[in-house]
Order: structure tokens, then C-alpha cells, then sequence
């Protein structure tokens, strides 16, 4: 509904294997977020788990969830450690240039809350994570290239004192800055 995690609440969960297929879990307004094969995968540190912009999903996930996520990618990282040529680093700016893929946002803001999803919204719902797979081979590729792959994984193995400290109060706020 938004991206605030404890005002917005969590609507759609989307999740792909890489084999081309999309699978949604949609949450009712008064869901009381049971979603036992759901909490099962992403509990488990032996799956690896691909996000764009893990920062934001892993607050969510968590906080409606309960779960406790470890083994992560973060294409947003990765692309901003790997494509320093460019400040565009959106999903949809790493899946035209990597996989020439146009996707649309378009449905990024509508109204994910309702009861039943339109069928434009579970194709962009999909299309957010159709392409993460393939993604990740090619910044993975660009990482290693430039010498950056062990530093962005330590990236995504601090994501989550990141997150704990966004849910603690300090989201807009660089405690490293001096």
C-alpha cells in the first residue's frame, strides 16, 4: 500500500524460481499474515533469496511476517557497486540494459489493497521478479570483473542491521556520516 512498513501494510508477495514463472501470495485487508509455505521459504538460509532493493522488502517481509530472512541478493546493491557509469539503477533500468527487457511501471502506484488484483497489476507483479535470476548472473559477472563481489556480498550480509536500525528510527539517517 505504501512505503512506509509499519503504516502501509504488506498486500502482494511475489516470488520466482528463475524458471520463467511468477507466483503471487495476496494478503486480505484483515489477514492476519499466516502463510505457512511462505514463512517456511523464506526462513531458510539454504535459499538463496534475490530482492530489488532487499532493504525495503526484508522490513516488510519481517515485520508482517514474522520470518527471519538470511541468504540474500540485493540487485540494487549490486548494480550500484557494479554499474558506477550510471546513476539509473531501477528494476526497470537493469532489465532493459541486462536482459533487453521493457517493462512497465505503470501499476507501481495503484491501489494494491483491493480485493481482487487486475490482471495489468499481477503482470507488472510478476515482471518485478520474472528477471531478478538473470539479473543477478549479470551484475555477478560485472562484480567479479571489478574486484567488488565479496564487498557486495558483505553488503547484503549487513542489509540486515540496516533494516534493524530503518525499524529503530534511523531510515533517513547515515550513523556513519561524521
Amino acid at each position: 500500500m505504501g512505503l512506509k512498513t509499519k503504516r502501509d501494510r504488506l498486500c502482494v508477495v511475489q516470488l520466482s524460481t528463475g524458471d520463467g514463472n511468477a507466483h503471487l501470495v495476496q494478503f486480505a485487508a484483515n489477514s492476519d499474515y499466516k502463510a505457512p509455505n511462505l514463512a517456511k521459504f523464506l526462513n531458510n538460509p539454504q535459499i538463496l533469496k534475490i530482492f530489488h532493493f532487499a532493504r525495503f522488502d526484508i522490513a516488510a517481509l519481517e515485520y508482517y511476517l514474522g520470518v527471519n530472512i538470511d541468504n540474500v541478493y540485493c540487485t540494487k546493491i549490486a548494480s550500484r557497486l557494479a554499474r558506477t557509469y550510471t546513476e539509473f539503477h531501477g528494476l526497470k533500468d537493469l532489465c532493459n540494459e541486462l536482459v533487453g527487457v521493457s517493462i512497465s511501471k505503470a501499476q507501481q502506484s495503484s491501489n494494491w489493497g483491493q480485493e481482487e488484483l487486475t490482471d495489468a497489476q499481477k503482470k507488472y507483479a510478476a515482471q518485478d521478479v520474472l528477471y531478478l535470476h538473470e539479473i543477478m548472473d549479470k551484475l555477478d559477472k560485472m562484480l567479479e570483473g571489478s574486484g567488488r563481489k565479496d564487498m557486495a556480498q558483505r553488503c547484503f550480509d549487513f542489509l540486515k542491521t540496516r533494516v534493524e536500525l530503518d525499524m529503530a528510527g534511523w531510515s533517513s539517517l547515515d550513523i556513519f556520516k561524521h
